[in-house]
């Protein structure tokens, strides 16, 4: 395999069905990183023989094995048994008898850790500069800085070192990198990935981040990654999901006019408005938010008691030996000696209020869109003033984290000047599959691993009203882990109607011999969470079998014939999305 033949997982799939080796994998690893040539990628990268023995160690090939010989790297705040730990500080460097729980899913999966790569010391920054033990170069362009605190590991996907990585997020850790080396940064749910072997930054607000070249490799890692760990108090056991075909609409808020920061760089203001018509041109209806409480939020993690955190894991040092820091961290992470548990409380308290600001935001959206960074710094402008750009590059990313949302930054076209462009996607917590799904259709890439059926875990669900994607109720089954299969209508034997009472409005579909076809969405919901949501359905709807065009059959939404007494029949509407538009047609009308 060669630099122009990506390690992707379907690369690596082709070369082991053609008779590669894992062996020959890691070859071509290790080539890759003596032709870059840059040591600063990695604190520790681990003797080949010592890679080249865990591949001829490998079990048979199987589907059991999803990731068999499949390489990647971890950051070095993340334990790999036998391999020092050091968060980028030496005075604080341990060697784990164990595998973080995320390596050690890994690499029961089949996939090979390469080494240890080089971070912001005590994954504090945004920027990849603040590191005793060197600067990497930006896979892209060396003058720019490589991205923090996740350096190193998002660096060596860029160079297609390997096929993913691990980093860590807190502040925006696993996306900055992602947009300045031009690769996909998966941010989880807090909580979905165990924190189990990782040296916390911020222990309520971290979470392992996964760096890959495509969104269906991040994924890919992601599903095996996530799994519930007794160990980790903070793991939540949240179900990873499928990937699956996006919603057909959906409204995705953006910063208004007002609240959109680029800091004076008009190519990066440019971008993101083409990458907003892509988004269109899927589905999408932008919807203008102002992002006044999300940046309010952004400001409480570093200028407020989130720093206690911080100040917990190097306690000892900097009372003991203050000079084992980077100034800068030491300077960032001080800050905490002069805050109080009141701060503390306050900030608590202060957080919540604008909690609820944000949730009146999320309301009124399916999911959110940000620029992953509002503009590029240069390792000289770091040089100049190591802090100013540091908190610039947080704009879109700091207020994350602290409310619990997922996201992944996905590569977009390149900027007009040739620099990379990226979006992230944001969602509630829970919310990893959704997001990951219009990521490959924004990406361009093929869904063809993602299941078009459920799995032996999921019930099909046919929905016709406000559950369908971009409506009032869709929220009910994404936020209980739904994925959409597909959009159809039903065969041509239902009758559509608006029934009497509400608000809300809802939607009546009616078997009858000789009907319609009407529009409908066929979901996977997680059997777990099927009781749940049946027990939202009032009368006169029930669940029954609805009967699709191709003549497959779903669960789904019925009317009993006493419900349709006094109801709108609708049926040559053909659609409750069509009747909606056309009652929110007539109210605009009304108003003007």
């Amino acid at each position: 395999m060669t630099k122009a033949n990506p390690l992707t997982l379907d690369a690596l799939r082709d070369a082991y069905d053609t008779g590669a080796t894992p062996s020959d994998i890691v070859r071509e690893v290790y080539r890759r990183i003596d032709a870059v040539g840059d040591p600063d990628i990695f604190i520790h990268l681990r003797p080949m023989e010592d890679v080249l023995a865990d591949a001829g160690a490998l079990p048979a090939r199987s589907d059991a094995l999803p990731l068999w010989g499949v390489p990647f790297v971890a950051k070095d705040n993340i334990d790999v048994a036998g391999i020092p730990t050091t968060a980028a500080c030496p005075a604080y460097a341990f060697t784990p008898a164990r595998d973080a729980f995320v390596v050690a899913q890994l690499r029961a999966a089949g996939a090979l850790v390469i080494g240890k790569t080089n971070l912001d010391q005590f994954a504090t920054g945004l920027v990849g500069v603040r590191s005793p033990y060197g600067v990497p170069k930006n896979a892209i362009d060396p003058e720019i800085v490589p991205g923090g605190s996740s350096s190193g590991s998002g660096v060596a996907v860029g160079h297609g070192f390997v096929t993913f990585s691990l980093g860590t997020d807190t502040a925006g850790s696993g996306r900055v990198p992602a947009a300045l080396n031009n690769i996909v940064g998966l941010k989880p749910s807090l909580g979905a990935l165990s924190a189990t072997g990782v040296v916390p930054a911020c222990r309520t607000l971290d979470t392992i981040s996964i760096f890959a070249g495509t969104v269906t490799d991040a994924f890919a890692a992601f599903q095996v990654a996530c799994a519930e760990d007794p160990e980790d108090a903070y793991s939540k056991g949240l179900c990873a999901g499928h990937l699956s075909v996006p919603p057909s609409s959906f409204r995705v808020g953006v910063p208004d006019a007002a609240s959109r920061i680029f800091f004076g760089d008009t190519v990066q203001a440019a971008s993101f408005e083409a990458n907003l018509k892509r988004l269109q041109a899927l589905g999408g209806t932008v919807v203008e938010l102002d992002f006044s409480p999300l940046y309010a939020v952004a400001d409480m993690l570093y200028e407020g008691a989130w720093v206690a955190e911080r100040y917990t894991v190097v306690e000892d040092l900097m009372r003991n030996t203050p000079d084992a820091l980077h100034p800068t961290t030491a300077k960032i992470i001080g800050a905490a000696e002069h805050l109080s548990a009141a701060d503390a409380f306050r900030g608590i308290y202060r957080l919540k209020e604008l909690e609820r600001a944000a949730n009146a935001l999320m309301a009124q959206v399916d999911l959110l869109c940000v620029p992953t960074i509002p503009t590029f710094y240069s390792v000289a402008d770091l040089e100049a003033d190591p802090v100013t750009p540091n908190s610039n590059l947080g704009t879109y990313t700091n207020f994350v984290n602290l409310l619990d949302m997922c996201g992944i930054a996905v590569p977009s076209a390149p900027r007009s000047d040739g620099r990379p462009g990226s979006i992230t996607l944001l969602a509630p917590s829970g919310q990893d599959a959704q997001i990951a799904s219009l990521a490959v259709a924004f990406a361009g890439e093929s869904a063809a691993n993602a299941p078009i059926d459920t799995t032996e875990t999921e019930i099909a669900i046919a929905v016709c009203g406000a559950h369908m994607s971009g409506m009032a109720l869709n929220h009910e089954l994404t936020s209980r882990g739904g994925r959409l299969l597909h959009a159809t209508h039903t065969s041509p034997r239902y009758r559509l109607y608006a029934l009497a009472g509400g608000p809300p409005q809802r939607p009546g579909l009616l078997r009858i011999e000789k009907g319609a076809k009407i529009e409908i969405e066929v979901w996977a919901l997680p059997k777990p969470s099927v009781g749940a949501f049946l027990e939202g359905i009032p009368a006169p709807l029930s669940i029954g079998t609805i009967e699709l065009q191709d003549g497959s059959k779903a669960h789904g939404f019925l009317v009993e014939t006493a419900g349709v007494q006094g109801a709108e029949d609708i049926t040559h509407l053909g659609s409750w999305r069509t009747f909606q538009n056309l009652g929110q047609k007539v109210v605009n009308e009304h108003a003007n």
